[in-house]
């Protein structure tokens, strides 16, 4: 990879959960879209944070920003408010949860404001918020090179019309399988994405989890990246959005080719982050990584799929 780091903004959630697992628990674990998203892109661009926080959220988190060269001057901190904070339980086999609690906390009233120089970030990534305040950060920017967003189930349920208004305006939507078909109305992903596509997206990442992503472009060829096979999943909260960091911290470096590898890199160096996350909680096995291990992964992934010495029938 280039040394060149662009200015990435990324706004969303930041939180602290409760995660508990089959095997292990976690009272007080940092998390939300926007953290993992940054701590993941972080390797790649100059990470630009936008969002809120209360006066219990961790300072070693904040320091943990600070290291990773992450621009917090948009992380908004209420010293009268607590932070966002969710509870979930995961079942055996590390796909399904079930939400305990929710407290939106300080983050029920987020009104995302950029400090000076952040609305001409050349790059952007509007992390799992309402549709209403995505659109509200995208008419702020200055003709950003690439926009990427994501969103969620409930408001596919509650904000369509925002939703879709927003996501004919970005480059790549990047969504799970179940939001995939809700968003659509068909079961069948491969015509969930042609039907997405029809809303004007540029380009679609449909995630789906352990068995890996699969990326539309805009010439509406599919690729599919694989999930790392792993032994032990320890905690799978805030893959995806790991997976988006590394994504768009990629194509910050690199750009959308016209050929479209630079997209199918970045499914490859999106698939090295998620699967780097769950082998801990939260950011714990993001932080700290030599570009080495994460180069050295990526080789990993580049052997699951490779068979280019296959002979084919004579």
């Amino acid at each position: 990879m280039n040394t060149t780091r662009p200015d990435l903004l990324v706004v969303g959630s930041v939180a602290v959960d409760w995660i508990i697992t089959p095997t292990a628990e976690r009272e007080e674990s940092v998390g939300g879209s926007a953290t993992f998203f940054s701590m993941a892109a972080s390797y790649f661009a100059s990470v630009r944070l936008v969002g809120v926080v209360g006066h219990d959220f961790p300072q070693q988190t904040l320091k943990d920003f600070d290291d990773a060269g992450v621009d917090r001057s948009g992380l908004e901190i209420d010293p009268e408010g607590l932070t966002f904070r969710w509870k979930g339980r995961y079942h055996e086999n590390m796909n399904d949860r079930t939400t305990l609690e929710t407290h939106l906390n300080v983050f029920e009233r987020f009104d995302p404001r950029l400090p000076a120089g952040h609305e001409a970030s050349e790059y952007l990534f509007l992390a799992n918020i309402q549709p209403s305040l995505q659109y509200q950060v995208f008419e702020k920017m200055k003709g950003p090179r690439l926009v990427g967003m994501d969103t969620m189930n409930l408001w596919i349920d509650i904000a369509r019309d925002d939703l879709i208004k927003m996501v004919s305006k970005v480059d790549v939507l990047t969504i799970n399988e179940e939001e995939a078909r809700q968003l659509s109305g068909e079961h069948n992903l491969v015509k969930a994405a042609r039907a997405i596509m029809k809303l004007g997206v540029k380009h679609l990442v449909i995630k789906r989890g352990e068995y890996g992503a699969l990326l539309v472009d805009h010439d509406g060829h599919f690729f599919v990246a694989p999930a790392l096979p792993l032994e032990e999943v320890f905690d799978p909260t805030g893959a995806g959005d790991c997976f988006a960091g590394g994504f768009m911290g990629y194509l910050s470096r690199r750009g959308v080719t016209p050929n479209g590898a630079s997209l199918r890199t970045a499914m490859i160096y999106g698939s090295v982050m998620a699967s780097f996350c769950v082998e801990g909680f939260s950011y714990d096995r993001i932080r700290g990584l030599s570009i080495a291990e994460i180069q050295e992964r990526f080789h990993t992934f580049a052997r699951l799929t490779d068979f280019s010495h296959a002979h084919l029938l004579d």
